[in-house]
């Protein structure tokens, strides 16, 4: 029997016979390693364990505790789900079950029943029972022939309608038990591996997200291997819902949704407005200290300027139709990347002008399907912390580095302790489809994002098939104080713009040269980061973007006089303050300004009046005592520049 080089990620490589499959290749390593594994990577793609690898591969041995780990455990909890669902409620037809960031979901039509919490109950106790038995997840390769008789049987219009838009050999079905699944894969080994369920809660979802379709039943859940975790799990989302950003922002009036402005477009009320403007200003003034220069460009643009970047063939489902102006098309901007290589045509440009660096503040406008829409997390209308560098492939190491520092100042200035970086990499096999048709610069482009990251020592994973269609991309993942996982920032390569665009600049032989392109977004949109501090802070902003920083509470109408002297003095110096005026007594008036999450609270009363003081008070309750005016500026100042460093 032949055989077959295996590398593994520290580098060994182990030499087997042709057909070996991982687990096989585990168990030779450690029988404890062979136990905790639930699936593999080869090559980079992640498939079961018991698949035969008949060529030389690079290996990973998945855990749980690993992205793809995560994943794959979670999709075979679908197929759980399905068959728990179906033993209990034969002819129900499946949509769609894929995993998700946390667990997963199934789209079911149950020909018009309605689950109510109880039945969640009973369908979970059907999973528990099913896992139990440690059914096999087994894979079995389908002519479309026989995948449409098999669904035709069933009477299931939605597994049928995407059988039919696939083709022979791409065709797999998935059995545990008495259930069988259209599916591509992959699965751990047996459902065994689960061992706690909960089924979380029911959505209404469109087949497919169109609206003209038919409205099916969406039951999301998530699964551990452990109850332990599930507990953990649990705590954290009752954590969560007391800090759940659309609830904040309703309660804090920080931001509003309205049914005459449309779904998905977010109001930002005064309060809101306050916190954009602080974010501007803190991310205008370190831009402008990294060398950025501010641009502005327009709403729209016409259709031939996104054919010409490659954007709306790839883009064009997530932007708004278009609308005709004198028989052309325009559309609604989608991305400021377009316009800044515009600007950067627009002047002639040398070797001794680059690196240039375009930052904007840009409104985009995205067309995501009703369903997605989730408060500010996915909205349609945006507001972007966009740049763009254009430099030469020399400087290419110092401008991405830069970026990347830019993002841990931010990080820290925020509090987010916990971050790593996505190194999202293209999939050779699909060059001139989803990415640019040129490999000798993904190559080029991929190796120098790489060097730059390790001699940075950056936390950083490398992921496949996930790249921009115009070059490899970091995407930045973060964890809020609640341990919940975002994806905020990115920092992407372009070697595609410079041509289509035809931008150049002369460099030092007096010859025309390319420029690279970076594409940064170190702070999102205004609508997801905001959105994610809500929850991050629990409502409590820091002091230097707290919309509202001081409230003064004078303890009757006697000291209305004096508190509006102070007041006056204090937006003088920019501080933003107001008085609770109302006839209510202090104590009800400290725990209002509590509720409303104010970071610094001023009693004021006869012996503050007479000595020309106040009583400070933090959020929270913690009692600094008497100040002059003068002394809690300073003291304010002090806070919201040791906040900033």
């Amino acid at each position: 029997m032949s055989e077959i080089k295996i590398t593994l990620p520290d580098g060994t490589i182990k030499t087997v016979p042709k057909g070996t499959d991982a687990y096989s290749i585990a168990k030779s390593i450690s029988e404890g390693l062979a136990r905790v594994i639930i699936a593999a990577k080869v090559n980079g793609k992640v498939v079961e364990l018991n698949r035969p690898i008949t060529e030389d591969s690079t290996l990973s041995l998945l855990k749980w505790e690993d992205k793809e780990g995560k994943s794959t455990f979670w999709h075979s909890s679908a197929h759980l789900f399905a068959e728990a669902l179906e033993s209990l409620y034969p002819g129900v037809k499946f949509g769609i079950g894929p995993s998700i960031d946390n667990g997963f979901y199934y789209d079911v039509d149950l020909d018009g029943k309605k689950l109510s919490v109880e039945d969640l109950n009973t369908i979970e106790k059907k999973m528990q029972e099913l896992a139990k038995k440690e059914n096999q997840f087994n894979r079995k390769e389908v002519s479309k022939a026989e995948a449409l008789e098999y669904f035709t049987q069933k009477g299931d219009p939605y597994k049928l309608e995407l059988i039919n838009e696939l083709t022979d050999g791409d065709i797999t079905f998935y059995s545990q038990g008495d259930f069988t699944d259209l599916c591509k894969g992959p699965h751990i080994p047996h459902t065994g591996f689960i061992k706690a369920i909960k089924l979380l809660n029911i959505a209404g979802a469109y087949w497919r997200g169109d609206e003209k379709n038919k409205q099916l039943t969406r039951v999301y859940g998530i699964t551990f291997p452990k109850k332990s975790e599930l507990d953990e799990y649990l705590l954290m989302l009752e954590e969560a819902k007391k800090r759940d950003h659309r609830v904040l922002g309703k309660d804090l009036e920080i931001f509003a949704f309205d049914d005459d402005v449309g779904p998905g477009l977010p109001l930002w009320l005064p309060k809101g407005a306050a916190i954009i403007e602080k974010l501007e200003e803190f991310a205008k003034k370190t831009e402008k200290e990294a060398g950025y220069m501010r641009v502005k460009s327009p709403h729209i643009a016409k259709e031939s300027m996104y054919l010409k970047s490659g954007h709306l063939p790839y883009y064009k489902d997530s932007m708004f139709p278009p609308m005709e102006l004198d028989g052309i098309n325009y559309y609604l901007k989608a991305m400021n990347c377009p316009h800044h290589h515009k600007i950067f045509a627009a002047t002639p440009k040398s070797y001794r002008d680059l690196p240039v660096r375009y930052a904007e503040y840009g409104t985009c406008y995205r067309y995501e399907q009703t369903g997605e829409l989730f408060g500010l997390m996915r909205v349609r209308s945006l507001q972007m912390n966009d740049a763009h560098i254009y430099c030469t492939k020399a400087q290419f190491e110092q401008e991405f580095k830069a970026v990347n520092d830019l993002y841990v100042k931010y990080f820290k200035v925020f509090g987010i302790d916990k971050y790593v970086m996505r190194f999202s990499k293209h999939d050779p096999k699909k060059l001139g489809q989803k990415y640019i048709d040129a490999p000798e610069m993904w190559k080029e482009t991929e190796d120098m994002v790489r060097k730059v990251l390790q001699s940075a020592n950056i936390p950083y994973i490398e992921v496949e098939d996930e790249a921009a269609f115009y070059g490899p991309k970091i995407d930045i993942q973060i964890w809020s104080a609640i341990g919940r996982e975002f994806t905020l920032a990115t920092n992407q390569v372009d070697f595609a713009q410079a041509e289509r665009f035809d931008l150049y600049f002369i460099n030092e032989k007096s010859e025309k040269e390319r420029p690279l392109i970076l594409h940064r977004a170190p702070l999102s949109t205004h609508e997801r980061f905001i959105g994610f501090l809500l929850e991050h802070y629990a409502g409590k902003f820091p002091l230097w973007m707290s919309p509202e920083q001081v409230i003064l509470l004078p303890i009757s109408e006697k000291y209305q006089e004096y508190s509006e002297k102070v007041l006056n003095i204090l937006k003088k110096h920019d501080i933003r303050a107001l008085i609770d005026d109302r006839s209510e007594k202090t104590g009800k008036k400290i725990r209002d300004a509590e509720l409303k999450k104010l970071p610094l609270m001023l009693i004021i009363g006869e012996k503050e009046q007479g000595d020309n003081t106040v009583t400070v008070r933090k959020q929270g309750g913690e009692d600094l005592g008497a100040m002059t005016v003068e002394a809690f500026i300073n003291y304010v100042n002090a806070e919201i520049a040791q906040q900033l460093n």
